[in-house]
């Protein structure tokens, strides 16, 4: 019983959106992150904070937005380091969301790390990994895992890539992902290069 409530108490986190714009450019206003915690049925029982899913398409809208924009200045972004390519997504984050439960938000953890924050607990995470082949992709898969806890749904894994034949690239990442222990089944993909595949927790 303790259980089903926990879930039916689940806390949606969701964001006041605005109109994405067609252009690459900062919003000047931000938006606001509201907390509306709901009653648990049980004294027992504390809500627990989720993301809704389709903030969670907008983040990663957002994100493919400005991948779009490192693709068409190549001379710039090409010669950046991982680190420095995730600055550029966490700045871009920033200026379209703004935490107003907690001053966490897209917060970097470690050393790659993207995340949201609400009242300590994780409820998205991002990695960003280059292209190294399918071993590294797949223990990028891991590191991902190890970072979550059941209660965490939503998380990216980001790839750049430095080959000159991106869709062979595309073809690995594809390919390669089912195979992993923790895979269950592929989803629709939104795009040419985005994928969306559903795991199982590794414990």
């Amino acid at each position: 019983i303790i259980s089903d409530t926990e879930i039916a108490t689940s806390l949606n986190f969701p964001l006041k959106r605005s109109d994405i714009s067609h252009t690459y450019e900062l919003p000047k206003i931000k938006r606001k992150i509201e907390i509306r915690p709901p009653k648990p049925a049980l004294d027992i029982v504390e809500p627990e904070p989720t993301l809704r899913s389709d903030d969670y398409e907008d983040i990663l809208k957002i994100i493919e937005m400005l991948i779009v924009a490192m693709e068409r200045s190549p001379k710039t972004f090409s010669k950046l380091r991982e680190e420095e390519l995730r600055d550029f997504i966490l700045v871009y984050l920033n200026g379209n969301f703004d935490g107003s439960a907690t001053g966490e938000t897209f917060n970097e953890s470690g050393k790659t790390d993207i995340l949201i924050r609400f009242k300590g607990k994780n409820i998205f995470i991002a990695e960003c990994k280059f292209w190294r082949g399918p071993k590294v992709l797949l223990k990028s898969i891991d590191q991902l895992l190890s970072y979550i806890s059941w209660r965490d749904t939503k998380t990216a894994l980001i790839i750049f890539n430095k080959s000159k034949n991106f869709s062979q690239t595309l073809k690995g990442i594809e390919e390669n992902i089912p195979k992993h222990d923790n895979y269950l089944r592929s989803l629709p993909n939104s795009s040419t290069s985005h994928f969306k595949f559903i795991f199982h927790h590794k414990d």
